[in-house]
Formats: structure tokens, sequence, C-alpha cells
């Protein structure tokens, strides 16, 4: 983690990303602007040389068209004064050529810009162009170098007379290569400015990005993010703009109940389509707005927040309820319970003052059947339970959600088809089942004219059936399905617990075990709430 640093250090190059950004981006723009430059200016040496060569060449296929030209080869001899010097002079002079030569058969200079030349033999082999070809070359001669063209002459009636070679000065072809470099230079050094330009503004947008870090510390942070990300007991979900996952951490995999390897795989794709539809997406996509928001998923409760991010996207934060949630109705079971041991404690001192009263008047027949009585109901009640009941969480559970009811005035019976056998596969599932369907039923009956909770246990086979009706208001057709949602409820909030999610935990855990939950109407016109529950028998 610390050698590229080190290297850096010890080359003198800046810390800071940014600068090193803004250095590599410089270099990168200054060596495309010379190898720019130098890619034009390879081919335009030749370019040039091509020019030159064809401008000769039309030079001397212009001379070599006037006929006076080779009449002047046929009548004159090679002197200074002749009709052909004078015209290669004219034609030298009006185009500004280094020189115009005519030749004879015999190679013999006709004309010259040096007369003393006249009358002698070219110093280049002319054999081409008196063989009727067109020359263009760049060669040495009498003058230096010269980008040379060279034609046939033909007389009147087309027959070969001499030839006419033109010359252009190199120097002129070179000045003219490196007039053209101060401009390419220019042109080359303002496109190494505007990248240069380009360069800093990007490199300032990414000092913003990157909180002007170095490389060492951005790698360091992202070490430290993954394992925080994949350490704490927190899931966390981060989205993109578009809603699409990116970042899963193994906490909010195991909480989604998403396969440990399928972390990875979830990058990339739509929320829906890693959870499915319902709340728990909707919050996580914001759809659901609110702090401390309560979903249920699969058979855990969570409470979600969600936080936006500057480019659009958001983080949501995930922690596990579920236990507090058991522990909250732990609690109000537990407090139903105090309520009712205390209710029962001034009963309990009533019935022994009134058998201490029957003892001191000699009444022994009449306090034994006393004594019996109020015995027997209790013994009653948990016999009943028992038989119908053979699974011991549960029969304590309806042994003590009837003393609770006892004391709100709410008859808590089980129906006479009820016969649960001990062979459940997850008890405790149905415990929790239970237990909210007949917290819901009794708060539901306490208010009615004849409260009555029922409760009807019993199995099909390896399939347990489990129906609770109340008297209560019951549940109207068109919210029967509303009412399984988490977070909707009709009753005000307790202080440790939100309300809102026994319903919605009774149907995921009856849909986790292949089952169902629905509400419907009782006989007598009040509720009633059927679970059914598939191989749930051993």
């Amino acid at each position: 983690m610390r050698f590229p640093l080190l290297s850096a250090r010890r080359l003198g190059l800046p810390r800071r990303a940014v600068s090193q950004i803004l250095l590599t981006q410089l270099a990168i723009a200054a060596g495309v602007a010379v190898l720019a430059t130098g890619l034009f200016l390879a081919p335009l040496s030749a370019q040039l040389d091509d020019q030159a060569m064809r401008r000769a060449l039309a030079i001397a296929q212009s001379a070599a068209a006037d006929p006076a030209l080779a009449a002047g080869v046929l009548s004159s001899g090679a002197s200074a004064d002749s009709p052909v010097q004078s015209s290669a002079e004219r034609i030298r002079r009006a185009t500004r050529a280094e020189y115009v030569v005519v030749i004879d058969l015999d190679g013999i200079r006709r004309s010259h810009p040096s007369a003393d030349r006249i009358g002698l033999p070219v110093s280049t082999d002319p054999s081409d162009a008196l063989a009727g070809r067109e020359v263009m070359e760049i060669d040495e001669g009498t003058l230096g170098r010269s980008a040379r063209g060279k034609v046939p002459l033909l007389a009147a009636d087309g027959e070969i007379v001499g030839a006419v070679s033109v010359g252009i000065a190199y120097d002129s072809v070179r000045d003219r290569l490196l007039g053209a470099i101060p401009g390419l230079l220019a042109y080359a050094g303002g496109a190494l400015a505007a990248g240069a330009l380009a360069a800093y503004l990007l490199s300032r947008r990414i000092q913003r990005q990157t909180r002007d870090l170095a490389f060492s510390d951005i790698a360091g942070l992202l070490a430290e993010r993954e394992a925080m990300l994949h350490s704490i007991r927190e899931g966390v979900i981060a989205l993109a703009p578009d809603g699409r996952v990116r970042l899963v951490n193994d906490e909010a995999a195991r909480l989604l109940g998403l396969a440990p390897d399928a972390a990875d795989g979830c990058a990339g794709r739509p929320l829906e389509d890693v959870l499915g539809a319902g709340r728990t997406a909707d919050v996580l996509s914001g759809r659901v707005t609110g702090r401390d928001l309560l979903t249920v998923q699969g058979s855990r409760v969570l409470v979600a927040n969600r936080m936006p991010t500057e480019d659009g996207g958001a983080v949501a934060t995930l922690r596990d309820r579920t236990e507090l949630e058991h522990l909250g109705r732990e609690l109000d079971s537990t407090r139903g319970l105090i309520d009712a041991l205390r209710a029962q404690d001034h009963e309990h001192a009533n019935r022994l003052h009134t058998l201490l009263g029957l003892l001191e008047l000699g009444l022994h027949e009449e306090a034994v059947e006393f004594v019996t009585e109020v015995a027997g109901v209790h013994r009653t009640t948990a016999e009943q339970v028992t038989e119908k009941v053979h699974d011991p969480l549960l029969a304590a559970l309806l042994v003590g959600k009837a003393t609770v009811a006892a004391e709100r005035g709410v008859p808590l019976r089980l129906a006479g088809t009820s016969l649960l056998p001990d062979r459940l596969v997850d008890p405790g599932g149905l415990v929790t089942i239970l237990g909210n369907l007949v917290d819901n039923a009794l708060d539901a009956a306490a208010g009615s004219a004849a409260p009555l909770v029922e409760v009807e246990l019993r199995a099909e086979g390896r399939t347990a059936v489990l129906r609770v009706r109340d008297s209560g208001p019951g549940v109207p057709a068109a919210r029967r399905e509303e009412i399984f949602t988490e977070g909707w409820s009709t009753k005000q909030p307790k202080a440790h617990r939100e309300r809102g999610l026994g319903l919605a935990l009774v149907r995921r855990l009856a849909e986790r075990q292949g089952g169902s939950a629905r509400a419907g109407e009782a006989a007598d016109g009040g509720a009633e709430f059927s679970v059914v529950l598939p191989e749930a028998l051993r």
C-alpha cells in the first residue's frame, strides 16, 4: 500500500492525486502535440518536392508547346543571341524558375541562364526526354540541387527535335518547408494550451470529487470501507440514481434472506429484481418516506432508514428488530399476566377471608366445598386445554391467555372440534401466530356486548389448521387484505414498540411454511382469522 507513495517521493512527484493526474494529462497532451506535428511534417517535405517537380514539368510542357522554340532549334545555332535563348529566358523570368534549358538531339544546350554554358553538353542524361518520355526528378546540376521537369521538344510535324528542361531551385522548396514550421508550431502550441486548460479544469473537478486526497489515501479509504461494510452488524444497501443496487453488505444479505454468495451478484440489478415487489422494496427505494420505518422481510422485522447521496442515489441501513418485537410482545403478555395476578391477589385475599370466616364459625364441610370449587375452576381450564392441545408450548400459551382473558371479562374457549397432537415441526412459529391472533381477538372483543373469543386448533393429516373468532365489530371486506400490510393498525402505538406488525408477521410466517393467512367473517358477525399450515406436523 505504501510502495507507490515512496516511489513518488523519490522521483519528486507530487503526492496529491489531482497533481499527479494533472501532470499525466499535460504529458499526454504534449506528447500528442509533438507526435501530431512530427506526423504532419514527415510527409510535408515529400509533398513540397512533388509540387515543385510538377511545377517544373508544367513549365517545361508550356515551353515545349511553343512552335517558335522548336523552329528556332532547327533554324539557328547555339549562341547567346539566338531566338531560342531569348524565348527561354523570357519564360524563366515569367515563371521565376531557376533555369529553362533547351537542348538539341545531341544534348547540346541551346539556352541557359549563364550564357557561357550555351553550346556545351548538359550535365545530366537527357536520353529519356529525347526518347519522348516526360521526366520529374530531384537532382544535382551545374546550378546546384533542383526540382526538375523534362519534356521532349516536337517540331510541327511531330518529330522530336530536342528537349526542354526546367529547374526549380531546391532552396525555395526548403524555404517553404521551414516557413510552414512556425505556423504549424503555433497551431500545435494552441492545441497544447487548450489541452492544458482542459486538463486543469478536469483536475479541479477531480480534486473536488476526491476531496484532494492522495492515491494511497483513496486506496486506504476503499480498503477501510470494505472492511467496515462487511464487519458491522448493521445491514447496508447502496443504490444508484436509477434504482439499481450498488452494494449489499453481508449483514444486509442475511437480514433480507439472500444467499451469502448472492451479495456480489446483486450489484447492477434493479432493487425489485433482488427483493421482489413489496413494502421492503418501497421503503428502500424511497417510495415510502420517513425515519425508522418498519418492514417485514421473511420472518424478520426490520427497521430501515434511507439517506440520499449527492449523485442522486441513496444508502439505506437495516437493523434487525425481530428479537425486540418478540420481547415487546412478551412484555405485553407479561404485563397482562401481572395485571391478572394483581387482580387475582385481591380475589385470593377475599377467598382467604371467606375461608377463615367459615373455619371460625366451625363450618368445616362448607370450607372444604369452597376450597374444592375454587381450585376446580382453574384445574378444569388447564385440563380442557391439555386434553385437546397436546403440544406443551401451545397449551401453556392458551392457559395463560385464558387467565388474562378472564380478568378482562372476555371468555376464551376452545372449539369442540379442536384436537392438535404433539407432532408439530415448528411449535415456536405456531405460538407466535396464535399469540398475535388471540391478542388481537381479545382487544376486539373486549368492548362488545357479549364478549367471546373462540380458538380452534386441529390437524388434517400433516396440515395444521388454526382459527380464531371474536365477537368484535369484524373487518370490512374491502380491508381484509390491507390489514396484513406492515404498519396498518387501528390501535394507538405503545411506547416500547410499533403497531401494525402482528398480522403482517402472521402472514409471513404462514407463507414461509407454504401456507396462508386470511381474514373473514365469523358466524356471529365478528372477525374470523384462518391460518393453514401444510406439512406442519411430523
